[in-house]
């Protein structure tokens, strides 16, 4: 256990989409009976810890992976936790975007009707604002984009950074510090069902 707080990232269970490497923002696709299977053992993992909050996107696939793992009394919806607007390619593949767009990353191209890393940014900015405030641990259900950004902006890094965070569905991280400095202490723990 660590001597300071710890904030317990956690990306939903598998939908359709993800399993397809569809990029999912704000479209709000249901999990899938894996997912929901991977999102009870969730809780399993996460055992007997206790946390002061635990907020969750409200899109289905966090929130129901944040009830599936045992958090439905508690959780709370954090809009600030909503996965990375997509805009036009909300719903594709990167490899046929980049049909259109040669070396298109969601990290480095403008997403049309989307939003920008920068807003990203500033979502994730403001849970870590919040989370500094807290005393005790924090649990964040949320999706991949936004939970790699997050913890970018937690080391202090530009949001860019966020695209050296590889985070697959049903999985745990963990930020926390090393002494003073905010550090990953665990990242991208799967859970497989």
């Amino acid at each position: 256990m660590a001597d300071r707080p710890e904030v317990i990232l956690v990306r939903h269970g598998e939908t359709e989409w993800s399993r397809t490497g569809r990029h999912t923002g704000n479209s709000d696709i249901p999990l899938t009976d894996k997912g929901r299977e991977q999102a009870r053992l969730l809780g399993h993992m996460l055992g007997e810890r206790r946390f002061v909050r635990v907020l969750t996107s409200p899109l289905q696939r966090a929130a129901e992976t944040s009830h599936l793992a045992g958090f439905a009394e508690v959780a709370e919806e954090w809009p600030d936790l909503r996965e990375w607007d997509y805009g036009v390619y909300d719903g594709r593949t990167t490899a046929d975007i980049r049909e259109e767009i040669a070396g298109w990353t969601i990290w480095s191209h403008p997403v049309p009707g989307g939003e920008t890393a920068d807003a990203v940014g500033r979502r994730a900015d403001r849970v870590i604002d919040l989370l500094r405030g807290v005393d005790g641990d924090v649990a964040l259900f949320a999706h991949g984009h936004i939970l790699r950004v997050l913890a970018a902006r937690w080391c202090g890094l530009d949001t860019a950074y966020g695209r050296l965070f590889a985070l697959d569905t049903t999985t745990l991280s963990v930020l926390g510090h090393e002494r003073e400095t905010p550090v990953i202490r665990l990242w991208n723990q799967r859970c497989d069902a």
